[in-house]
């Protein structure tokens, strides 16, 4: 546009002179105002065509921004063909402990495998009973016959013996649960697996890849959780572990007071009953 305007000048231009000319040689009379008015409008338009020129210079410049942010939209958008054979790998996955083929020689290793398997506290604590060794219960009267610190160390037996038991079924149902429900679990981790590799540009969507992003997070808060359970029960038996440690030590320390506390009287009771039967040995008639 810009290279028509002198074009459009020069055409102005002729229209004027020839006026100019004609009130000198054909008694024309020259109309300064009309000609002031001429060039107002003439101004007026060139400034229109400048405005026009840029309004045209703007919108396409603004459709070369569209043009170029759409290729790069579409570009981003795309999947890589080849995603799945570059990064998609297996995962570890649990495997059933009755597909082992365990063998169930008296009958009672079925419950702990089923236990190990499906979880449940039921079955843990059927498990337990078939498969430990149970502890009988102390009789009152011979319990109370004993001394203080024997009755101490037997319930102290008992009370490890408990926690234990509570800590196995614990451990074996936890185990199960977490076993149970992997099928599901890995069913879920394969299926985002296959979208995120998918060529489906619907699953490519910025909302699909920020619901599969909040997916995989979810998936990895449960996969911790049950993480933290294993540990958690570890931690308790540990803690089982620690305890037995310190009864020990406690019997020992405990057996060393006594010792010291009761080393006089033993002595004199064990040195007068030496001296009683020398004594009673000496004056007996088989003595002399």
């Amino acid at each position: 546009m810009k290279s028509r305007l002198p074009y459009l000048l020069i055409v102005l231009t002729a229209l004027v002179v020839p006026a100019a000319h004609a009130q000198f040689g054909s008694g024309i009379v020259f109309d300064p105002t009309q000609s002031a008015h001429a060039i107002q409008q003439i101004e007026q338009g060139i400034q229109g065509l400048q405005t026009a020129e840029q309004i045209y210079t703007t919108a396409y410049q603004t459709m070369n921004q569209v043009i170029a942010a759409y290729n790069l939209a579409y570009q981003m958008s795309r999947m890589p063909q080849n995603l799945a054979a570059r990064y998609q790998s297996d995962f570890s996955k649990w495997a059933s402990f009755s597909s082992a083929s365990a063998p169930d020689t008296y009958g009672n290793t079925t419950a702990w495998i089923n236990a190990l398997d499906l979880g449940n506290p039921t079955r843990a604590a059927s498990a337990y009973s078939g498969a430990v060794v149970q502890v009988k219960s102390y009789p009152s009267s011979s319990l109370s016959a004993q001394d203080s610190t024997t009755q101490a160390t037997i319930q102290n037996q008992y009370a490890s013996s408990e926690i234990g038991q509570s800590n196995v079924t614990n451990l074996l149902s936890t185990l199960g649960t977490i076993r149970s429900d992997s099928q599901t679990f890995q069913q879920k981790l394969a299926n985002l697996e296959s979208d995120t590799y998918s060529t489906d540009p619907s699953q490519q969507t910025e909302v699909g890849v920020l619901a599969k992003i909040n997916s995989a997070t979810m998936l990895q808060v449960h996969s911790q959780q049950d993480a933290n359970q294993i540990l958690a029960a570890a931690a308790a038996q540990q803690a089982l572990d620690a305890k037995e440690k310190l009864d020990e030590r406690n019997r020992l320390i405990n057996q060393a007071i006594d010792f010291q506390q009761n080393f006089t009287n033993v002595m004199q009771q064990t040195t007068s009953g030496i001296s009683n039967a020398l004594q009673s040995i000496s004056l007996s008639p088989s003595g002399r």
